[in-house]
């Protein structure tokens, strides 16, 4: 049977205290109990459905990953305050010291500092490799390998992940294969292509109105369960929880995901394909000259496309700046960091989002000075906009 990701956030329903169409939000910090045994059994973990404090838990946070598992269709979820709230715990909770992770080269620049910068103070190293080639990912793993760390698709040189193949070397070593499916909710689903754990940045397309951050870790009761524990959970102790009037705000907007990534697609295929047309140097994973057009439309989920992410390459930064500026200032969208605002957004990775990897190393894996990242908004009129990006690019000599 297919497995259709917006049909599992459409069959939860819920019903507030007073009988309202959303749950009521837990506006509190802390629980009272009729009893002090309840209190030491919800402390032990022991007593279901009692809240102690909301760093533990609460009914909001609740709620929101309930319905993040069942998109991603894992056994349950963990929601936190940021995206990197979820992807550092999920790595510190998985590895010890002296253990090792074999990642992709190109993720989001904070992820990449966190392993590159930040766990080694701890005995902790990374491999980063180039993630579409499967023997050099086999190659990369050691007897201390713990885990296998990619994206989906990755940020911002829109490489894919082979997440089947993936998954099979993680099986064959013993590894915990780890997925940020940030760039492409609904439209692949990691966990039913073998991964074993799914992280999103909700601040991203699932809440889509750039208006707050947060994260979700999806996987298996028993490892959800050791991120919560309140004696060793990573997550836990490390203390990055989400607020319950945010969880809520963001279940409602996870409520019209569907159509929106539907838009977004639609858009940034009509633009990538305008813009290869007008023989600029374009990637978007939906054009059949992407290296990886096949292994995505393998894996993607029907209907909602090959996400709304693309780049452009202009050939230098002061002229990749030059036509930001000017699409701003034509209403076309922000000169913006972050990704799936209803408005298009738009910058240079390279000094942005990518700035943490060193320039050398940002050569190797091709990420130039040029590079444009675009998250295409939900614009009405398409080909409006591209006709008006023309203009800016005309008037630049980008193109003729």
């Amino acid at each position: 049977m297919t497995f259709k990701p917006a049909n599992n956030i459409q069959d939860l329903q819920y019903f507030g205290e007073f009988g309202g169409v959303n749950p009521s939000i837990s506006d509190s910090s802390t629980y009272t109990f009729i009893s002090a045994k309840t209190m030491f059994d919800t402390f032990e973990g022991n007593a279901d459905g009692c809240y102690l404090y909301s760093r533990h838990s609460s009914p909001s946070n609740l709620y929101l990953g309930e319905a993040l598992a069942a998109m991603e269709g894992t056994e349950t979820a963990n929601v936190s305050a940021s995206g990197m709230g979820a992807i550092t715990p999920v790595l510190m909770q998985l590895c010890s010291a002296g253990d090792h992770i074999v990642s992709s080269r190109t993720i989001y620049g904070g992820t990449y500092a966190f392993l590159k910068n930040f766990t080694p103070r701890f005995q902790l190293h990374t491999s980063f490799v180039d993630i579409t080639k499967l023997d050099s990912v086999e190659a990369a793993i050691t007897k201390n390998t713990k885990v296998l760390y990619c994206e989906s698709v990755s940020n911002p040189l829109l490489e894919v992940a082979d997440i089947r193949g993936l998954a099979e070397i993680a099986k064959r070593h013993n590894l915990k294969l780890v997925v940020d499916n940030t760039f492409s909710p609904l439209s692949i689903s990691p966990a039913k292509l073998g991964a074993d754990i799914v992280i999103h940045s909700l601040t991203k397309f699932i809440n889509g109105s750039s208006d707050t951050v947060g994260g979700v870790v999806c996987g298996t009761q028993e490892f959800i369960n050791d991120l919560r524990n309140v004696n060793d959970g990573a997550s836990m102790l490390l203390g990055s929880t989400m607020d319950s009037l945010r969880a809520a705000s963001v279940l409602k907007n996870l409520r019209t995901l569907h159509i929106r990534i539907q838009q977004h697609s639609l858009n940034a295929f009509y633009l990538a394909e305008k813009f290869e047309q007008d023989g600029l140097k374009t990637v978007y994973p939906g054009l059949q000259s992407h290296s990886s057009y096949a292994l995505f439309k393998s894996m993607m989920n029907e209907k909602y496309g090959f996400g709304g992410m693309l780049t452009i390459d202009v050939g230098s930064l002061d002229k990749a700046n030059e036509l930001m500026e000017m699409m701003q200032a034509k209403n076309l969208g922000y000169l913006a960091v972050s990704l799936g605002f209803y408005k298009t957004l738009f910058s240079a990775p390279g000094s942005s989002t990518s700035s943490e990897i060193p320039e050398e190393e940002q050569k190797a894996m091709g990420l130039s000075d040029g590079l444009i990242r675009f998250s295409i908004g939900l614009d009405a009129d398409i080909e409006r906009t591209y006709h008006m990006m023309r203009d800016c690019m005309m008037e630049l000599k980008i193109t003729e």
